[in-house]
């Protein structure tokens, strides 16, 4: 984790003083790609954003599994709004993210790419043996990826470089 410099630890802690001084400092960090995508190999369960034309675009939760052959977010779908508005949109993000409430830490991953339907026989078979079971009841036979194109990361963790209540994996 970044260390910091004991003076950079001192204006987190002055700056913070005053609004709750017995809070611990936190601080900001950008998480790297390889981070990220470390992140999201590790957890199943995210949030899809899709923009389906006019309004506000549409954020459903979905369990997925990060795919490293190409690099995409992979879920299972039925037809119905979601996978029509990916299809329509071809623009989709993806965020998954990880809280530790008590300490005010956290990180979050949020990947932005082009959304298709898996079609390819090979790839088809080659996601159903991943074990990928929807947690949404009914028939989902239809493979969706978003390709990691754009990957961003960032975290808080304690000033002082721990992150409470985090473990790798």
């Amino acid at each position: 984790m970044a260390e910091l410099t004991e003076k950079r630890r001192e204006e987190i802690t002055s700056s913070q003083q005053g609004s709750e001084s017995n809070r611990p400092a936190t601080e900001m960090v950008e998480l790297s790609r390889e981070e990220c995508l470390r992140l999201l190999a590790a957890h199943s369960f995210g949030r899809l954003a899709v923009n389906m034309g006019e309004g506000t675009p549409v954020i459903r939760p979905v369990n997925y599994q990060f795919d490293q052959p190409s690099q995409s977010v992979v879920f299972r779908t039925a037809p119905g709004s979601k996978f029509h508005a990916l299809l329509r949109a071809a623009d989709a993000a993806f965020e998954v993210d990880g809280i530790e409430e008590r300490a005010r830490t956290g990180w979050s991953v949020i990947i932005c790419g082009v959304s298709d339907e898996v079609t390819d026989e090979a790839t088809v078979r080659r996601l159903d043996g991943l074990g990928l079971e929807p947690w949404a009841p009914g028939p989902k036979r239809h493979w969706m990826h978003i390709r990691a194109w754009t990957v961003s990361g960032r975290r808080i963790l304690l000033a002082d470089g721990t992150l409470p209540g985090y473990y790798p994996g």
